[in-house]
């Protein structure tokens, strides 16, 4: 018999305080890396999103806007934009002078084409650059580089500047810098406006912008000249489009991305052979305010100045290359990086999630099946398991601090309708477990003290002193029907069946997180066992409620500490050793859920990890032949895929949505999402018919798709983390209150 510390000394903490304490200490961390993953996985989602423009993507195109406040000067200037001095100064291209020019890229279809076709005919051109493709296609561009082509910046995400803060405008130009130091180690200064054109089309808002552009040291391009291949009116409408007026050099815009190219291919060969013919040469912006610097020294200009003077490479026609500086290259490569990061990423989730989708929507459609056929079957006017069974059964009940519930517990198993021993094992309490219920005086209980060493030893005790072939066990916390274990055991008239579980039920249902776990209980847990009773691959018998063989559990070794989740473990241990588990809906127990949630976060992790111990321990089922096989075969992939890779997936589902909701398209991502509630809704519907449950609680439903749900999707990310980790996790008690009795009526 345990004996009371002395007076005044404090207690030793027990084996199982010492353990709790220690996994409380390495909880936190864990919890933390889980979060942070779930964080890091949004945020490539966020970077995937942002470079195909569906994060921040702004289509305002600006038009027809006044020009009052520009300089006639520039309005009716050339297409280069400097302003040297800070004096805004445009340039023109020289006379027989084109400067080939080409938007939207790098595109990794159609840019290597184009370039093919300049290296044909040894031509350069200048390539404004969209920085999110750049930062996707970063070896085009360094291609582009070396074989002498000039880089301009068309921003990051191609948006129209004019509608943007001067914080946005510096952010799209810087990202973009950062890209082009990462792909090509270079930056630039040259620049071109998505949906611009001629330098007589600058109005005043972006007049703004490229005031701004300019005093940090950016040289603006406009167009003389619009292939408006983009239009793909055909070869001889773009080359007409491009040609400028006799004689006169014109700034040239082509595409390299944005559709199909084909046509802008044709034109462009043809297009330089053209120009060629009438003695034009071919130049980059660089070169062309190069040699008209050139021209005005020559007619007597000082040419000190002007946009695109300093020379920042030994190439007069990449002279708006800088090479990029050490700390900005490496952060160019990091970008770049974390850039292919979300390009395979996303994809990959996303037919990840695709499957997982479609294997959901197929696992509710079997489990609907299969529990209409599983109820009609067990409740069909010929079915029976054989000769009742009326002989009398042991009934162990394991107990460590249960004061708050013990009595409810043994009460209500003096009223069972079915001869009944009840063996209480104390696994060493300290607040008068044992006592309390030697004092209760109810007849058929015995107690049996033991030093503190977790529940499975509790049970293999009980089990060792139980007097009859057939044992239920249960939770300290757990009351019964009158009529429970009666039914409980009357599969036992098969000789096949070595096990038998129960329709365990949330008596505290009376408050939110009740009321959430109810729903859970009757949908998650027994609908999926009347599924998995006619696949014949039941993975756990609740340790709340289960009956078993006696010699079936010895046959294993009794309940295994091997791992948290010891129902679990010994249940696929019969499977495997070829005995039958069967399902009983009719034989409930009313056990008391966590009332808080950090209560109920422990227990599901411990079950979650515990599980995937039990998985892990009893791989080998997958090799196992015969009818012992058959869980190895049916019941471990069916687990796996849907108590841990799809919850492991579904936080994503959940981050796919939200995404979808702000930034792609908001009513079709609501109706999938009301689409997928209104199924779940239909199964847990169909599960509290089955089950006779009020359908009230149906209404906490949505709402538990907001808190519920993404708590227990945590607490599974949470045990995969730990168990990759090679964490350790013992048994943490929870808090009763023993408020849970048999409820009147039938119903609950």
């Amino acid at each position: 018999m345990t004996t009371a510390p002395a007076r005044g000394r404090r207690r030793a903490p027990t084996r199982m305080e010492r353990a709790a304490g220690r996994a409380a200490a390495l909880h936190r961390p864990r919890v933390l890396l889980a979060l942070l993953l779930l964080l890091a996985l949004t945020c490539v989602m966020l970077l995937d999103g942002y470079l195909r423009a569906e994060v921040g993507d702004d289509q305002r195109v600006r038009s027809g806007a006044s020009s009052s406040e520009v300089p006639d000067e520039i309005l009716d200037g050339g297409p280069i934009l400097g302003f040297p001095g800070g004096q805004a100064e445009t340039v023109s291209v020289p006379d027989r002078t084109i400067v080939l020019t080409f938007d939207d890229g790098p595109d990794p279809t159609w840019t290597p084409k184009v370039m093919e076709v300049l290296e044909k005919y040894d031509v350069p051109g200048t390539f404004f650059v969209v920085g999110s493709m750049v930062s996707r296609h970063p070896d085009i561009v360094e291609d582009l580089v070396e074989q002498g082509h000039e880089i301009g910046v068309h921003t990051f995400t191609h948006v129209d500047l004019s509608y943007q803060s001067a914080s946005r405008v510096t952010r799209e130009m810087e990202q973009t810098q950062l890209a082009l130091a990462g792909a090509a180690g270079i930056t630039t200064t040259l620049f071109r406006a998505p949906y611009s054109s001629g330098a007589d089309a600058v109005d005043n808002y972006s007049w703004q912008v490229y005031q701004q552009l300019g005093q940090e040291g950016y040289t603006s391009v406009f167009v003389d000249t619009d292939s408006e291949d983009w239009k793909e009116p055909g070869v001889a409408k773009i080359v007409e489009g491009a040609t400028p007026e006799d004689g006169e050099g014109a700034s040239v815009l082509f595409h390299d991305s944005g559709g199909d190219r084909t046509q802008t291919l044709a034109a462009l060969s043809e297009y330089i052979e053209k120009m060629r013919a009438k003695g034009y040469s071919f130049t980059t912006v660089s070169g062309a305010t190069a040699e008209r610097r050139q021209q005005q020294q020559s007619a007597g200009g000082s040419g000190a100045g002007g946009p695109g003077a300093p020379s920042g490479t030994g190439d007069v026609l990449q002279a708006s290359h800088r090479p990029a500086t050490g700390t900005l290259r490496y952060e160019g490569k990091a970008l770049l990086a974390a850039v292919a990061v979300a390009e395979w990423t996303v994809p990959a989730l996303s037919a990840g999630l695709v499957i997982v989708g479609v294997a959901v929507m197929g696992r509710f459609g079997l489990m609907l099946v299969l529990a209409r056929r599983h109820h009609r079957q067990r409740n069909g006017r010929r079915f029976g398991w054989g000769p009742p069974v009326t002989r009398p059964v042991s009934v162990i009940v394991p107990a460590y601090n249960e004061k708050e519930c013990i009595e409810n517990t043994l009460r209500s198993l003096a009223e069972s309708t079915h001869p009944i021993e009840i063996v209480v094992v104390d696994d060493g309490s300290t607040d008068g477990t044992a006592e309390l219920a030697e004092g209760l005086g109810l007849p058929g209980v015995r107690v049996i003290r033991q030093e503190n060493a977790g529940k499975s030893a509790a049970l293999n005790n009980g089990i060792r002193s139980a007097r009859h072939d057939i044992v239920v066990m249960m939770d300290g916390d757990t009351v019964f029907e009158p009529d429970t274990v009666g039914r409980l055991v009357q599969p036992f008239a098969d000789p096949s069946v070595g096990a038998v579980a129960g329709n365990a039920k949330v008596g505290n249902r009376s408050t939110l997180i009740g009321a959430w776990q109810h729903i859970e209980y009757v949908m998650g847990f027994n609908l999926d066992r009347r599924m998995y009773d006619l696949l014949r691959c039941m993975p756990t018998i609740p340790g709340a409620i289960g009956a078993f063989r006696r010699e079936a559990v010895l046959q294993v070794g009794g309940m295994s500490e091997d791992t948290l989740a010891e129902d679990t473990d010994i249940t696929i241990a019969l499977h495997r050793a070829g005995w039958r588990v069967v399902y009983e809906e009719h034989a409930r127990a009313w056990t008391e859920a966590p009332r808080s949630l950090r209560q109920l976060w422990s227990q599901r992790h411990r079950w979650s990890y515990g599980t995937m111990q039990a998985l892990w321990k009893h791989r080998g089922s997958l090799m196992d032949k015969g009818p012992s096989g058959r869980f190895g075969r049916v019941g471990m992939p069916l687990v796996v895929l849907f108590q841990i890779v799809t919850p492991v997936f579904a936080p994503l589902i959940d981050v796919f949505t939200v995404y979808s909701m702000l930034f792609v398209d908001f009513r079709a991502a609501l109706s999938a999402w009301f689409a997928v509630l209104g199924v779940q809704l239909v199964c847990a519907a169909y599960a509290f018919r089955l089950d006779r449950e009020k359908y009230r609680y149906l209404l906490m439903m949505p709402l538990q798709q907001f808190a519920y749900r993404q708590m227990m999707y945590l607490v599974l990310i949470h045990s995969c983390v730990t168990a990759l980790t090679g964490g350790r996790l013992r048994w943490q008690k929870l808090k009763r209150t023993g408020e849970v009795g048999v409820p009147a009526g039938t119903g609950g």
